[in-house]
């Protein structure tokens, strides 16, 4: 199938102009990242640029930006400080393996199992992450740097009103970098950050002993590397398909950030994962739907860096600034925290929300954020529809028989109560508990019941169970009799 933007220039203009603004946001964070791994600033570049070029091949979700990202660097910065670069540049490898292996076995799936209010939590605690990533490129500034900020927003907001034919972005920083080199402004800018490389990144092996020893001391930090790197590219894909109204393969994805981070490693990267805040530049800020702007996002990363290094030494960080906020405010959720929507909200998805949140502030990792709102969540659910099995007694009109019929999910949350809905000593000797309106879901279901079964055989009662749907028949077939009945 011919590509869009080989037949519709209109495209193919998106799509480039898209791709050279996510590279000069990409610059001054993959040097950011570097340093909190600790390592030199080409190797975070090296590491976007591989990661970008790479992803646009393989990769499931179109327009997806992946590079270095503080996720990552944060997770295997520990290891490059104790053990070396080597080692690091090893464990991104092995990363990249396990993602594969993971992708394979269908880790992409378990996303059907995260709830909307953690979606929302996950997007709005990355449009704040967003925001806080900029705050020490405000404070303690030149006070020039407010007023070049203030410019760079008010273009992003009314330029697209004037024309949507170049990004909003691409103007503001070519805008504002004029305005600060004619005028010789003193302010921040890209070259402080760090010296851009001068040549292109060269294969070769880690530097590390291949024995056993190695292998231990870079696993933990491999694996924790795979899944943070899966779960927040995952969930970028996620929301790029709401986004765009398209669907993403999750699988090839997942295979995709792991051959990615193979080839980051060989390259001697720092590995990485999807990047939301470019995404979002890319996606929602400048409108590409290809993966010609996520090649073109690493090709002319690089090219920037090597060719015009000098020129984009000269952009001010507070025209970059300007677009990440720009992004964190179009990022953010706000019909989710508006009074209105609160109002209506079950408290329980309002907690999930915020807990998610919060977690995601405290510990600056959105992986962390998704599993301790989804565990909520869960217990949410679980607390909920344990107060819907209901039970109710009906003596026969001859008194010999009471029938019990239990309606609602029978599970761990809902079958502990369910032992003291009867009375032992008061009802006939023949009972009858119709589950015909019930569903058993676990053993702790199964114990219940013969745990109740064996109360009234105490006392010279028989029990019997009727209506079990056909799941429900199978299970109790297999386990009953087979549980420790508490008594």
């Amino acid at each position: 199938m011919r590509p869009d933007w080989l037949s519709d220039p209109k495209v193919w203009r998106t799509e480039v102009l898209a791709g050279l603004v996510v590279a000069l946001a990409l610059i001054p964070e993959a040097i950011s990242f570097s340093i909190i791994a600790g390592v030199d600033p080409a190797l975070g570049l090296f590491a976007s640029f591989t990661m970008a070029v790479t992803i646009a091949v393989v990769g499931g979700r179109r327009a997806m930006i992946s590079a270095a990202t503080g996720a990552v660097a944060l997770v295997i910065a520990p290891l490059n400080r104790e053990h070396g670069l080597g080692h690091l540049i090893a464990a991104v490898i092995l990363a990249g393996f396990l993602q594969v292996v993971l992708g394979t076995l269908g880790v992409a799936k378990l996303m059907r199992f995260i709830p909307r209010s953690v979606m929302v939590g996950f997007v709005n605690s990355l449009a704040i992450l967003v925001f806080m990533t900029q705050i020490p490129e405000m404070t303690g500034v030149p006070w020039a740097v407010y007023p070049l900020i203030a410019g760079g927003l008010a273009l992003m907001v009314f330029f697209p009103r004037i024309t949507t034919a170049i990004p909003a972005p691409l103007v503001s920083i070519v805008i504002l970098t004029a305005i600060t080199v004619a005028a010789g402004i003193a302010v921040p800018t890209v070259g402080d950050k760090g010296a851009l490389p001068s040549a292109l990144p060269v294969p070769g092996l880690p530097d590390v002993p291949f024995t056993l020893d190695t292998l231990v001391t870079i696993a933990p930090y491999a694996f924790a590397m795979a899944l943070v790197g899966l779960m927040e590219s995952l969930m970028t894909a996620k929301l790029v398909d709401d986004i765009t109204d398209t669907h993403s393969d999750k699988t090839r994805e997942s295979i995709g950030q792991g051959i990615a981070n193979i080839v980051t490693g060989f390259f001697g990267g720092i590995g990485g994962c999807a990047m939301i805040g470019q995404t979002m530049i890319n996606v929602k800020v400048s409108g590409a739907r290809t993966r010609l702007s996520t090649f073109l996002a690493g090709a002319f990363l690089m090219v920037l860096c090597i060719v015009f290094g000098p020129v984009v030494s000269d952009i001010p960080m507070g025209a970059l600034v300007a677009i990440m906020l720009m992004v964190s405010f179009a990022t953010f959720d706000w019909h989710s925290v508006a009074p209105k929507t609160l109002r209506r909200m079950p408290a329980g998805e309002i907690v999930v929300m915020l807990v998610t949140v919060g977690c995601v502030v405290a510990t600056h990792n959105l992986a962390v954020g998704v599993v301790v709102g989804s565990i909520t969540a869960m217990v949410v659910f679980a607390r909920r529809v344990a107060h819907l099995a209901e039970v109710t007694a009906v003596t026969t009109p001859d008194g010999t028989t009471v029938v019990y019929r239990v309606t609602g999910e029978l599970f761990f949350a809902s079958s502990n109560d369910l032992v003291g809905r009867f009375d032992y000593a008061g009802d006939p000797d023949r009972v009858v508990i119709d589950l015909s309106a019930a569903h058993i879901w676990d053993a702790s279901s199964v114990a219940t019941l013969d745990a109740v079964e064996n109360k009234y055989a105490q006392r010279g009662k028989t029990v019997e169970i009727t209506g079990l749907n056909s799941p429900s028949a199978d299970l109790h077939r297999r386990l009953s009799g087979e549980l420790a009945v508490g008594h």
